[in-house]
C-alpha cells in the first residue's frame, strides 16, 4: 500500500512537472509570436508610410538620375537662405561625360589659377538651393565645360586653342540626350569663358577679335571675365562679367598670418611681367607697351617695389602695400584686381575702358584709383597726391568685408559672394527663361 502510495505520488510529480514544462513552452511561444507580429506591424507601416509620402506627391516627367546622394544632401543642408531674392530661379546642371570637366582635374592646377572660376562656379552651384535635379523645372541650364585646363608643356601657360571644338562637341551631346537646347536654341544655357578675351576663346586680341563669338554660342549667356565699356566683338553675345579665381583659403592663410590693418611699408607694388623691350617675343606689343614704361621710369623709384621674377609668397608683400598696380597684360583684367582688394591694398586699375564685375555690390569708384595709360608717367604724383587726402576713406572703404566677399568664389557658396552675385544677376534675366515664359502666356 506505501510502495503504491509513492508510486501514486511520483506519477502525480512526474504529470505537474509536464504540465509547468508545457506551460513554459507555450509561454515562450507565444511571446516569440508576439514579437514576430510587433515586427511585422512596424516594417508594414514604415513601408505603408514611405508610399504614402513618395506617391502624394505630383507626378513629374522622366528625370535623368545622375547626381550623387551626396551632392543632394549638400543642397538640401545648404545655409543659404533664399527669401526669394533670386525670384524662385532654378539652374539645372548638365551631367557631361568627364572628358569634358572630371578628367582635367588630374592636374591639381586646373582648380586653383587664374582661369578656375569654370570649376569653381560648377562646384559651388551643385551646393546651391536653386539647382534642381529636374530639368523640366529649370529656368537655365549649365554646362559646365573646362576649356581652361590644358597647360602647355613649353610655356606651362593654359593652352585653349581646343576650347571651341571641345564646347561645340558638348552642346551636340546635350542636344541630343535632352531637347532643352533645341527647345530655345541655347537662349537659357549658361557658359564659363575665364580667360583673357572670354567667348572670342583667344588669348591673343587680334586673332580674338577675328575669329569673333563662336556661332553656336551667340544665343546663349557667357560668364566671362573679359569685358570693355565700348563695342568689342568678343562682348557680342549675352555676357556677365565675372572675377579671376583666387583661392579664399589663400587669402584667409595670408591674413591670418598679416592682418589686413596691419603696417604698410611698401608704397607702390607690383610683381609679374614688365617686358624689358616694348615687343614681346611673339612680336605683339605686350600690354600696350605700358608695364615697360612703368620698369623704365621707376624701377629705381624707393616708392616703387617692383619686381619681374615669380615668387610663391606674393600674397604676403600684397598685404604689406598700400596702392599695388593693375595695369593690363594682354587683356584689360588681372588676377591683381582681386588679389588687391582681398587683402586691403588699393587697387591701381590702368587699363582703359575696363567693365569690372558686379558693379551693384562692389562700389569700385570708392575702394580704387584709375589712372588713364596715357598718364603712366605720372603714376608717382598721383599716388602721392591720393596718400596725402583721400587715402583713409578709400581703406576704410577697402576693409568692408562684404566687398572681398563678392569677388571670391566660397564653396560651399557663401551669401554675398561671387556664386551668389551670378546668380543674383541671372535672376534678373529671367525673360530668357523658357519655363518663366511659357507660363506668362497660359
Amino acid at each position: 500500500m506505501l510502495q503504491t502510495n509513492k508510486k501514486g505520488f511520483y506519477v502525480k510529480m512526474t504529470l505537474l512537472n509536464n504540465t509547468r514544462i508545457h506551460k513554459n513552452q507555450e509561454k515562450k511561444i507565444f511571446y516569440q509570436r508576439y514579437l514576430k507580429w510587433i515586427l511585422w506591424f512596424s516594417i508594414s507601416f514604415y513601408f505603408f508610410s514611405s508610399f504614402l509620402t513618395t506617391h502624394n506627391k505630383p507626378i513629374s516627367r522622366t528625370v535623368p538620375s545622375h547626381h550623387s546622394n551626396p551632392s543632394r544632401a549638400l543642397i538640401e543642408e545648404s545655409s543659404i537662405k533664399n527669401l526669394d531674392i533670386f525670384k524662385g530661379m532654378k539652374v539645372y546642371i548638365y551631367d557631361l561625360p568627364s572628358k569634358y570637366n572630371k578628367d582635367w582635374l588630374t592636374n591639381e592646377r586646373c582648380s586653383t589659377h587664374l582661369f578656375a572660376a569654370e570649376v569653381a562656379f560648377h562646384n559651388a552651384l551643385l551646393n546651391s538651393e536653386t539647382t534642381t535635379f529636374d530639368p523640366w523645372e529649370a529656368d537655365f541650364f549649365f554646362v559646365p565645360v573646362y576649356v581652361s585646363c590644358n597647360f602647355s608643356k613649353v610655356n606651362g601657360f593654359p593652352a585653349i586653342g581646343h576650347a571651341r571644338s571641345l564646347i561645340s562637341s558638348a552642346i551636340e551631346h546635350i542636344s541630343y540626350q535632352l531637347p532643352f537646347w533645341n527647345r530655345s536654341l541655347g537662349s537659357d544655357h549658361v557658359f564659363v569663358a575665364s580667360h583673357d578675351f572670354g567667348s572670342c576663346f583667344h588669348t591673343m586680341e587680334d586673332v580674338a577679335i577675328a575669329d569673333g563669338v563662336p556661332e553656336f554660342l551667340r544665343n546663349s549667356i557667357i560668364l566671362q571675365t573679359f569685358g570693355v565699356n565700348y563695342k568689342h566683338p568678343c562682348q557680342e553675345v549675352e555676357n556677365l562679367v565675372i572675377p579671376p579665381y583666387i583661392p579664399p583659403e589663400s587669402v584667409r592663410a595670408t591674413l591670418k598670418k598679416s592682418p589686413m590693418g596691419g603696417w604698410r611699408d611698401i608704397f607702390a607694388f607690383f610683381r609679374g611681367k614688365m617686358e624689358l623691350h616694348p615687343k614681346n617675343v611673339s612680336g605683339r606689343f605686350y600690354g600696350k607697351q605700358l608695364r615697360t614704361m612703368i620698369w623704365r621710369k621707376y624701377s629705381d623709384d624707393k616708392r616703387f617695389y617692383l619686381r619681374r621674377e615669380r615668387f610663391a609668397g606674393y600674397q604676403s608683400e600684397i598685404v604689406r602695400s598700400t596702392f599695388c598696380l593693375c595695369p593690363l597684360g594682354w587683356a584689360p583684367w588681372s588676377s591683381r584686381l582681386v588679389e588687391s582688394i582681398a587683402l586691403g591694398c588699393v587697387p591701381v586699375i590702368i587699363a582703359d575702358g575696363i567693365r569690372l564685375p558686379f558693379p551693384s555690390a562692389v562700389p569700385w569708384a570708392e575702394i580704387s584709383l584709375t589712372v588713364a595709360e596715357n598718364d603712366v608717367d605720372n603714376i608717382g604724383k598721383i599716388l602721392e597726391h591720393v596718400a596725402a587726402t583721400n587715402l583713409t576713406t578709400i581703406q576704410k572703404n577697402l576693409r568692408d568685408p562684404g566687398v572681398r566677399k563678392a569677388l571670391l568664389f566660397n564653396n560651399p557658396i557663401s551669401e554675398g559672394d561671387a556664386t551668389w552675385q551670378v546668380l543674383l544677376a541671372l535672376s534678373q534675366k529671367l525673360d530668357r527663361s523658357h519655363k518663366k515664359s511659357r507660363v506668362s502666356t497660359q
